[in-house]
C-alpha cells in the first residue's frame, strides 16, 4: 500500500496524521518486518477505528473502505480538483499526473487485504468490505454528504480503469465542488486563536425546512426568493434584511432558502457578533470559490456601547477591495434599526461640547440603509394564527374540530408568549404528543 501511495502527485498533500499515509507506514513495517505481529495488529486496529469513526460520522454502509477512498478524493482540495470544481475536466498535461494519481487510487479500491489478513490471523479487512450500519436518525448524521459518497463509491468500484474513474472524479467536481464546500449546505466559523486563517465546521444537523413549510408570509418569500433567484443566477443581487416580531419566521425562511437552492450552489455561513472582527477573512477565504454564499447573521442588534456594527458596515461598502460577486449578507434582527437608540442619542444636540455625537447616531442608524432588501415580518393575526394552526395540524394528522382546536390554541397563546408561528408550531407540538 505504502509503494502505492508514493507515486501520488497531486493527491499527494494529505497530512502524516491522514488514515491511508499511516496504513501505508503500517504496510511498510509488515514488509520490511521492522515490528512485531502484535504491535501490527494493534496498529491497523488503531486505524480501522478511525475508520469506523468517520462511517459513523457520515452514515456509511456496505464497502467502508470504498466510501473512505471516496471521501478522500471528494474532500481533497488541490490545483486540479479546484479547478474541476470552476470549469470540469479540460484538455491539459495536468490531465496526466491526475490519471496517474486516479489509477493509484483504483489500486487501492481493490488492495488485496488477504496477505496480510492471513499473516496476522485477522479478518477485519474482509469485514469493512461488506459492512451493516446500525440504522440511525437522520439527524445524527448528514444524509445529504452520505448519499452523495456512497454513490460515487458505488460508480468507482464498477470502473473498468483509470480514464473511466477520472471521468467519474471529475463529474462529481464540476456538478456537486471539491472539499467541505462542495458537501455541506451550512457552516459555522470556530474561534481562532492566532492570526491564521478562520476554520469553517459544517453544520451537519441543519433544519431540513423547505418554503412550502412556512405557512403565510408569501409576500415576504417572494421578495426573498425573487433576490436569492437573481443571486445563484449571476445576476445582480442585494443584501437581505429580515426584520419584525419573533417567532414569525425569519430564519425559517433562510435556512428554507438555503435547502431550496443548494442544489444550484448556494452555501450558507453562520457567524456571530463576536465574530465580526473575522469577516474579511471569512471573505478572503471564499470569494474565490466556485459557490454563492449567504453571510447568516442571526438576531442582529446592538447595544449603544457596542462596535462591531463598524466591521459589517465596512464590509457591506466595501473598502479598497470590492465586496465578492459571489457573496451576499442575510440578516434577521427583531429591530428594525438594529442599533438601540438611547435618548441620550436623541438629546445629543442639547450638548454644545459634543457636537458629533448626532453624527454617531446617524452612523448607527444608517447601517440598515445598507441592506438593498429589507422584509417586515409581523406577527399574524389572530384570524392568521388560527389558519397556521389548521394548517399545521392537518399535516401532522391531528383530527380536532376546528371550533375546539381555535379555543385550544387560543389558550395556548394566552399562557405561551402570544401569537406567533412559533408559538402555533408549539402548540401542535404539544397536541401531538398528547396523541402519541
Amino acid at each position: 500500500m505504502y509503494k502505492e501511495t508514493a507515486k501520488l502527485i497531486l493527491y499527494g498533500n494529505m497530512s502524516e496524521d491522514t488514515i491511508l499515509v499511516q496504513l501505508g507506514e503500517i504496510f511498510r513495517c509488515f514488509d520490511e518486518k521492522t515490528s512485531d505481529k502484535a504491535q501490527l495488529t494493534k496498529e491497523i486496529y488503531s486505524q480501522l477505528k478511525r475508520i469506523l469513526e468517520v462511517a459513523t460520522d457520515y452514515g456509511f454502509d456496505h464497502n467502508l473502505w470504498h466510501n473512505y477512498l471516496t471521501f478522500l478524493l471528494i474532500t481533497n482540495e488541490n490545483p486540479f480538483s479546484l479547478t474541476c470544481e470552476k470549469v470540469g475536466a479540460n484538455d491539459g498535461t495536468v490531465n496526466a499526473f491526475a490519471l496517474n494519481d486516479f489509477r493509484v487510487f483504483r489500486n487501492l479500491f481493490f488492495y488485496d487485504f488477504s496477505v496480510i489478513e492471513k499473516e496476522l490471523g485477522i479478518d477485519c479487512f474482509s469485514i469493512l468490505s461488506d459492512y451493516k450500519a446500525i440504522g440511525k436518525k437522520e439527524f445524527m448524521y448528514n444524509k445529504n454528504v452520505s448519499e452523495k459518497v456512497q454513490a460515487l463509491s458505488m460508480k468507482l468500484s464498477q470502473t473498468t480503469d483509470e480514464h473511466e474513474f477520472f471521468d467519474a472524479v471529475t463529474q462529481f467536481y464540476r456538478e456537486y465542488g471539491v472539499g467541505m464546500f462542495g458537501l455541506n449546505k451550512a457552516f459555522r466559523i470556530e474561534e481562532r486563536q492566532t492570526d491564521g486563517p478562520v476554520t469553517f465546521r459544517p453544520i451537519n444537523n441543519m433544519d431540513k425546512v423547505m418554503l412550502d413549510d412556512l405557512i403565510g408570509y408569501e409576500i415576504q418569500k417572494k421578495k426573498l426568493i425573487d433576490n436569492t433567484e437573481a443571486f445563484v443566477n449571476g445576476k445582480k443581487a442585494n443584501n437581505v434584511l429580515l426584520f419584525g416580531d419573533s417567532g414569525t419566521g425569519k430564519s425559517t425562511s433562510i435556512k428554507a432558502i438555503v435547502n431550496e437552492y443548494y442544489d444550484r450552489g448556494l452555501r450558507m455561513i453562520e457567524i456571530y457578533k463576536h465574530q465580526f472582527k473575522d469577516l474579511s477573512r471569512v471573505i478572503a477565504q471564499i470569494k474565490n470559490r466556485n459557490y454563492k454564499f449567504i453571510i447568516y447573521m442571526d438576531d442582529l442588534s446592538f447595544e449603544e456601547f457596542e462596535i462591531e456594527y463598524k466591521f459589517l458596515k465596512a464590509v457591506i461598502e466595501g473598502g479598497v477591495e470590492t465586496k465578492p460577486e459571489n457573496i451576499l449578507i442575510y440578516a434577521t434582527s427583531n429591530r428594525r434599526h438594529l442599533i438601540k437608540e438611547s435618548w441620550n442619542d436623541r438629546n445629543d444636540m442639547e450638548h454644545t461640547n459634543d457636537l458629533h455625537r448626532s453624527d454617531t447616531m446617524e452612523e448607527k442608524l444608517s447601517l440598515v440603509h445598507r441592506f438593498g432588501v429589507t422584509i417586515n415580518y409581523s406577527k399574524p393575526t389572530q384570524k392568521e394564527y388560527f389558519a397556521i394552526v389548521g394548517e399545521l395540524a392537518r399535516r401532522e394528522g391531528i383530527d380536532i374540530p376546528e371550533q375546539e382546536l381555535n379555543l385550544k390554541a387560543n389558550a395556548w397563546e394566552l399562557a405561551h408568549g402570544g401569537i406567533s408561528g412559533r408559538t402555533a408550531q408549539q402548540f401542535i407540538n404539544h397536541l401531538a404528543g398528547q396523541n402519541n
